[in-house]
């Protein structure tokens, strides 16, 4: 084998315009397939990135009317959603992929909402229990969060996020300040940021309308005192944080299930019509997943394209290698007439084939690496090389090699040798 190596890099070293040629469409085959796979892979990262975040592995569970997540800004509680119980977060929290758990409820842009004369429009109110900073990944940067008396003793305070800070109070301290909640005075005492600094990649309009969500700022307070600004007895929604990304979807509909139990039967109603009230997790990775099969769809098509170059490169091996096995007859003869068998004259010529092919199929990974990083400067879009492409082009080149060498081989091995050592 090692002679047979060493005289196929002699064949090749003694025809070096000729092998180039012939490993062309071998090298460009190779190179296309290495950067699209590595342009599809990085793409998926990207969206699933933008979906999920940077790794804070939460899932929002909230009460669904259908399709449409329930907003009590504008309709009336479910009558038939009871209130979650402390029992009700500790079996969430005893789930395997859950790590903890918050509940809490929520205002977009509600219209009651003053720092002194001015409205502040566009922001939005959370009402959270003690878990919530702690689950969703927030932490506070300036005053102090809440503590446990604020849950008990229904303290009218307050703690806002960077981006309100900055927006509504101009570069004073927020602590200490008071904003108008449906008339109520509620103390601020603290600037809440959120752990990571991800921000999603906008690289289109629909990345835009996909992954943006707009608003002026964020309020939180004391889910006790939800009942006091706006409603008692409203329903709450759920935040859990699972112990992977991967455990993210099992977590959500494990914990939906539990919360749905505080949903029972309208009297009056069939059991079909109360169910279109009901807790929903959102699947950030099965929407990650729809958007990635999207995307690969497309590129897919591409990579059967680029295959095309590696059947034209197969060819270019056959033909060349037919080529050789006629300008080598009289080599043939002389090799069998001293007693060379068949398959010693198949196996070298395969071998010859095997390498000119795995030759240019490591040059044809280079030059996709490259390509690949090529593609991702101009076009801006992320790249992620595979290591398992890289692996399976090199293996593929090697195939095509023997498989399209074989022919040849097998009509190097059958020449007669008699009629070898007559060859002109």
């Amino acid at each position: 084998m090692i002679e047979n190596i060493r005289l196929s890099f002699k064949g090749i070293l003694s025809h070096k315009i000729r092998s180039f040629l012939t490993m062309l469409g071998i090298i460009i085959g190779i190179a296309a397939i290495i950067a699209i796979v590595s342009t599809i892979k990085g793409t998926n990262e990207q969206i699933k990135n933008n979906l999920i975040g940077a790794g804070n592995n939460t899932v929002k569970i909230q009460l669904s009317n259908g399709d449409t997540v329930c907003d009590f800004s504008y309709e009336a509680p479910p009558s038939n959603v009871a209130m979650f119980t402390s029992d009700t977060k500790k079996r969430i929290n005893e789930l395997k992929e859950v790590e903890s758990s918050t509940f809490y409820r929520t205002r977009n842009n509600p219209d009651n909402l003053f720092y002194l004369n001015k409205k502040m429009d566009s922001s939005t109110v959370y009402g959270v229990d003690e878990d919530y900073f702690d689950t969703v990944g927030y932490e506070i940067v300036e005053g102090k969060g809440f503590v446990k008396r604020n849950f008990t003793k229904f303290d009218k305070v307050a703690v806002v996020d960077k981006t309100l800070a900055e927006g509504l109070f101009q570069g004073e301290s927020p602590v200490g300040k008071v904003i108008d909640i449906s008339g109520e005075p509620f103390t601020v005492i603290g600037v809440a940021v959120k752990n990571s600094s991800f921000e999603p990649v906008i690289s289109s309009v629909e990345d835009y309308y996909t992954y943006n969500q707009t608003s002026s700022g964020l309020i939180f307070i004391p889910t006790n005192d939800w009942g006091i600004v706006f409603r008692y007895d409203e329903p709450e929604n759920c935040i859990v944080k699972a112990v992977d990304t991967d455990s993210m979807t099992n977590a959500g509909k494990k914990s939906a299930d539990i919360l749905n139990e505080n949903v029972s039967t309208v009297k009056g109603e069939s059991k079909e019509t109360s169910a279109s009230v009901e807790y929903k997790s959102e699947s950030l990775l099965e929407q990650a997943k729809s958007l990635q099969d999207l995307s690969s769809s497309t590129n897919k098509m591409l990579i059967w394209i680029a295959s095309i170059s590696l059947l034209v490169g197969g060819i270019g091996v056959m033909n060349i290698m037919l080529v050789s096995v006629t300008e080598r007859t009289r080599e043939i003869g002389l090799k069998k007439a001293l007693g060379a068998r068949k398959k010693r004259i198949l196996a070298q010529f395969l071998t010859e084939a095997a390498v000119l092919t795995s030759i240019g199929g490591m040059i044809g990974v280079l030059t996709g690496i490259g390509l690949s990083q090529v593609i991702a400067k101009v076009a801006e879009v992320p790249v992620a090389i595979s290591s398992a492409s890289i692996v399976v082009s090199v293996v593929f080149s090697m195939v095509v090699g023997i498989v399209f060498g074989l022919i040849p081989s097998i009509k190097a091995a059958k020449l007669n040798p008699i009629d070898a050592l007559r060859y002109e």
